[in-house]
């Protein structure tokens, strides 16, 4: 079922005629279902990335339900797959179901880090929308992909962003109104902001990693598909034997790739690289990790609030610029540039100043995220008003 809904997203994103079919019809219907169902004022609904119990909204469920100022609100969670979760104080619904509208046209509040609309246009006037996002851009997003003009998030009251940089970018390319930005970073990164040693050692023990090898985290972006729709597949130009070779004595390397990327090829894992692709929890591994590697992911803004080493491995660099399009200059930009081959990422690891490279990463830190480590608490005062 799953591969059928990636199809079908995959169709709506590349066919105009079909999005406009679509989100006009479909908007049309709930709009007036929704005119036989009474708001709930005390609900609010949740949902996520990837669609699973993950990231910011998770984070802002979490502290609301351990708050007792919270206690006569209702909570209802929207997931994929709603069975795998024991979630507490909440209901589940399933995603994209006739009872998720219901629930949508129901909740007084919504929250989410991606939509809750799925590309429709149902909000009735007194439902109040928080969206935190989920990243801060390098890559382009929203009406700046080519062919894409359908994005508009005029009617999200809230969404969040960190700084400046990413100021623009809303406005222009989700059409978020000026008034509706909070500055505030993402809830789900407020726990990076106070790490320390005792807490990596914590986490490095969690996964089961070797506290006498340092850690890489190679976590790269997802690539489109390249067969409309029926996968999603990453194969970096990686020689494990190689990076094995290099690497072992003193580093254990780990991959986590995007959630919608759904196939890895060209990688058999072992003990030296390890598969966290299914991890649940991404911030545990950034707080283990002693170096990133990344590409154009978000996850380069996010680790840098640690201000730890960080490599762009962008092997597609120039057809990726292409292609999809990015904010940055990231040769200029990131702290170190971008690495075009496996041979110069290794280089890099192996002569790398630390102390420097630390240094390095606070300064970008400090260019891009001017909030950050209260964003949750700022999420749930603006969304109920307090």
């Amino acid at each position: 079922m799953g591969g059928v809904r990636k199809r079908i997203d995959y169709l709506l994103k590349h066919n105009i005629l079909l999005q406009k079919v679509y989100k006009y019809g479909m908007s049309y219907l709930f709009k007036v279902i929704g005119l036989f169902i009474k708001l709930d004022e005390k609900l609010i609904l949740f949902n996520s990335h990837g669609r699973k119990y993950n990231d910011s909204p998770k984070t802002i469920f979490e502290y609301m339900i351990n708050d007792d100022k919270y206690k006569g609100y209702r909570f209802v969670w929207a997931l994929d797959e709603p069975d795998i979760y024991d979630i507490p104080n909440c209901s589940k619904v399933k995603m994209d179901t006739l009872k998720y509208f219901i629930a949508a046209l129901k909740a007084k509040y919504w929250v989410s880090c991606v939509n809750i609309e799925r590309g429709l246009n149902f909000k009735k006037k007194q439902t109040i929308y928080l969206n935190t996002w989920h990243g801060t851009p390098l890559k382009f997003i929203g009406n700046a992909i080519s062919n894409r003009k359908d994005y508009d998030f005029s009617k999200i009251d809230i969404f969040c962003y960190a700084g400046e940089y990413e100021k623009e970018i809303y406005r222009r390319d989700f059409n978020v109104l000026p008034e509706n930005l909070l500055l505030s970073g993402l809830p789900r990164n407020d726990e990076l902001y106070s790490v320390t040693d005792d807490l990596t050692t914590y986490y490095k023990r969690l996964l089961k990693l070797p506290l006498d090898k340092k850690v890489i985290l190679y976590a790269p972006t997802w690539r489109e598909s390249t067969d409309n729709g029926k996968s999603y597949t990453i194969k970096p130009p990686i020689d494990i034997n190689y990076w094995q070779e290099k690497l072992k004595g003193e580093y254990v390397l780990l991959l986590r790739t995007h959630s919608y990327t759904n196939k890895i090829l060209g990688i058999e894992f072992n003990e030296f690289i390890r598969d966290f692709s299914a991890y649940p929890d991404i911030n545990h591994l950034l707080i283990a990790a002693d170096i990133l590697i990344s590409d154009y992911s978000a996850t380069i803004f996010d680790y840098s609030i640690l201000e730890r080493p960080i490599i762009c491995f962008g092997y597609d660099y120039d057809e990726y610029k292409r292609e999809r399009g990015l904010y940055l200059d990231l040769l200029a930009e990131l702290p170190n540039g971008v690495s075009r081959t496996q041979e110069d990422v290794i280089e890099k690891i192996k002569t790398m100043d630390h102390q420097y490279e630390c240094i390095k990463t606070a300064k970008f830190k400090n260019m891009y995220l001017e909030a950050g480590g209260n964003a949750t608490i700022n999420c749930v005062n603006a969304l109920l008003g307090r």
